[in-house]
């Protein structure tokens, strides 16, 4: 503390340790816990903050899903946590299992919520023409997508608060800070639901929102990725690339750094920032 007694005043400031890269990026022992984490993006998050070496735990809807990913963990050298299936849909389910997966670990310092209704969604009602489309799609896909965010950062703010390096990390969408192209699916089955749009919108807006209502103790940030390379029809993809900057569609490795960052001491001083891993498509 300074002479003000506020911490950054310049007496304060001198007194920080300096702290090296590998340090600041090191999550040894830490217990982080990701929704979604045997789908696409959520399993390679789960890869990243497990070589880091956090001990992850994996939200999922399958509970097979989950002990496979964390045998994927153990495999590779990683020390997993604990298998955390669960329907998001279902709140009280929700509380229950984050509760259980907090007292099994005994604390919890990272949150990344991953899961989400996206464009390949089965559900009737869902990615199908606009006039087709259903609120109890709509519905469940709020409920998914940014509900269950609220629901997660309620029941796990006290123990992120106490574990002292707490950070929360929603994703979001670039069709929650942009407009969709509906150019890109001409000539496709593919479709690109209001509800995904709408959803991803109110998650980065929550994330800033709780950044407020969580701080000083507990920093919320959201991440932002850009369309990523999963079998798209070769139309669709020519059409992508042609307006991204960096000249090619994103893979999940390219948010491994991104959530590595904002996990970490690295962001220490980031909060209620919203990291758009892009390759520059919402930049012109």
């Amino acid at each position: 503390m300074g002479p003000s007694g506020i911490p950054g005043s310049t007496g304060w400031l001198r007194g920080r340790h300096m702290r090296s890269i590998n340090s600041l990026l090191d999550l040894s022992g830490r217990k982080a816990l990701i929704t979604g984490g045997a789908g696409h993006i959520g399993g390679a998050v789960a890869d990243g903050l497990s070589e880091l070496g956090a001990h992850v735990s994996i939200l999922d809807v399958s509970e097979e899903a989950c002990r496979g990913k964390l045998d994927d963990l153990t495999a590779q050298g990683g020390t997993p946590g604990v298998s955390v299936p669960c329907d998001l849909r279902d709140e009280q389910a929700t509380r229950q299992s984050i509760k259980d997966a907090i007292s099994s670990q005994d604390g919890m310092d990272i949150i990344v919520h991953c899961a989400a209704f996206v464009g390949t969604t089965q559900m009737t009602g869902w990615a199908v023409p606009f006039e087709e489309q259903t609120v109890e799609a709509w519905d469940a896909a709020i409920r998914v997508n940014l509900t269950s965010a609220f629901v997660i950062a309620q029941e796990t703010r006290e123990a992120l608060a106490a574990s002292g390096h707490g950070s929360v990390i929603f994703f979001g969408s670039t069709y929650g800070i942009s407009g969709t192209d509906l150019r890109l699916y001409e000539n496709t089955d593919m479709a690109n639901p209001p509800g995904y749009a709408a959803s991803k919108a109110g998650v980065i807006q929550l994330a800033r929102h709780l950044a407020t209502v969580m701080a000083p103790k507990v920093r919320v940030n959201s991440v932002t990725p850009g369309g990523v390379l999963r079998g798209q029809p070769q139309s669709f993809q020519e059409k992508y690339v042609s307006r991204t900057p960096l000249g090619r569609m994103a893979s999940e490795q390219d948010l491994k750094g991104a959530v590595a960052y904002l996990a970490s001491d690295m962001s220490e001083y980031v909060t209620g920032h919203n990291l758009v891993v892009d390759g520059g498509w919402t930049a012109w």
